[in-house]
């Protein structure tokens, strides 16, 4: 009886650690932001920048460096983001989750970030991405999601 009690224990305990370390890690795959902010009507990654309107003023521009925008292939990234203090992409399957892929961008100059990304390879051949730009101004998170199609 005493054995069974212990084993019981030993479940709920693995249980809640689980539940903890869940939570605990919850931010980096699911990104949080103070506000979600849609890219211009116009924008089409694979044709060159895009550019999202802040509500406050300013704008946030994703450029891709390569087009069309290849897969198992690193391709570079720059993002304008005036008074960003930190940029990361978040890349997302639409249809199919693709794995995590945030890469965290560089500061090159005053509100000029860059990096480089790669993005896997989907057995469907034509994939629906979204890659929405993580910024960090002052006082608050800015998400904006721009969507492509590769393939």
């Amino acid at each position: 009886m005493n054995r069974k009690i212990l084993l019981d224990l030993i479940g709920i305990l693995l249980i809640l650690l689980v539940v903890v370390v869940g939570y605990k890690l919850s931010p980096l795959l699911l990104p949080k932001s103070d506000l979600t902010v849609e890219p211009d009507a116009a924008c089409n990654l694979q044709e060159g920048a895009c550019s999202a309107s802040l509500p406050g003023g300013g704008r946030v521009t994703l450029n891709i460096g390569t087009r069309p925008i290849p897969l198992v292939k690193a391709f570079p990234l720059t993002v304008e983001a005036a008074g960003a203090s930190r940029v990361e992409i978040d890349f997302a399957g639409v249809d199919m989750d693709m794995g995590f892929n945030r890469p965290l961008l560089r500061e090159d100059a005053p509100g000029l970030f860059s990096g480089e990304a790669t993005l896997p390879v989907c057995v469907t051949g034509r994939m629906s991405w979204q890659a929405t730009v993580l910024v960090d101004l002052p006082g608050s998170r800015v998400a904006i999601p721009f969507r492509f199609v590769t393939g």
